[in-house]
């Protein structure tokens, strides 16, 4: 690997980056295609990568979503240049064949659909946090959230298929103040040990 990235990165990415409940300006259909274009390359079981990824900006997108959103979390995403709908493909072991060639990995998810859950949501949500991460890294702002009606926003943009929702992420140039002070985190000793 190569060396520790700069104190600037490291702060774009993690230490001064936060979770904003405004947003403004635009974000462009190649840059979609570049936050893809990186997250797609972060770890998932057996390269499963489950996560399914719906990225909203149009009016009738946001004319589906809008019923699925809780009262609070409505007018801040309508309101986002694009929401993200992070889901996860419950029969993700479809494509394996293509995605762990070297090994036949497809039978071991085989059976039924509620036996892949785990795996899915877990590395679902990997991908989301992926998703995350290259937003910051490209420069955009991150509103991640639930708040919404999973079973009505599954009928609205999945119906008939084995993705489900797990959670929303807006995207967009934040608004600094619609941003709480900064919440503190669990020390190390409170988080962590080293056996």
């Amino acid at each position: 690997m190569p060396d520790i990235l700069p104190a600037e990165a490291l702060d774009q990415l993690f230490r001064t980056a936060r979770t904003y409940n405004a947003f403004s300006g635009e974000v462009s259909d190649d840059t979609l295609h570049k936050l893809y274009d990186l997250l797609k390359w972060g770890p998932t079981a057996a390269n499963s990568t489950p996560a399914r990824f719906v990225f909203v900006k149009s009016a009738e997108a946001k004319a589906k979503l809008a019923p699925t959103l809780d009262e609070g979390n409505r007018d801040k995403t309508l309101a986002a240049p694009v929401t993200v709908i992070v889901a996860y493909d419950q029969d993700f072991h479809e494509k394996l064949p293509v995605l762990f060639p070297h090994v036949d990995a497809k039978p071991w998810f085989d059976g039924p659909r509620e036996n892949r859950f785990v795996p899915s949501f877990r590395n679902g949500s990997l991908q989301g946090a992926y998703l995350i991460l290259a937003a910051r890294a490209l420069g955009l702002d991150t509103g991640p959230m639930s708040g919404f009606d999973n079973a009505k926003l599954d009928d609205a943009f999945f119906k008939g298929t084995a993705i489900k929702s797990n959670f929303l992420v807006n995207l967009g140039k934040g608004d600094p103040s619609s941003i709480f002070p900064r919440l503190p985190r669990l020390g190390f000793d409170e988080a962590c040990r080293i056996e």
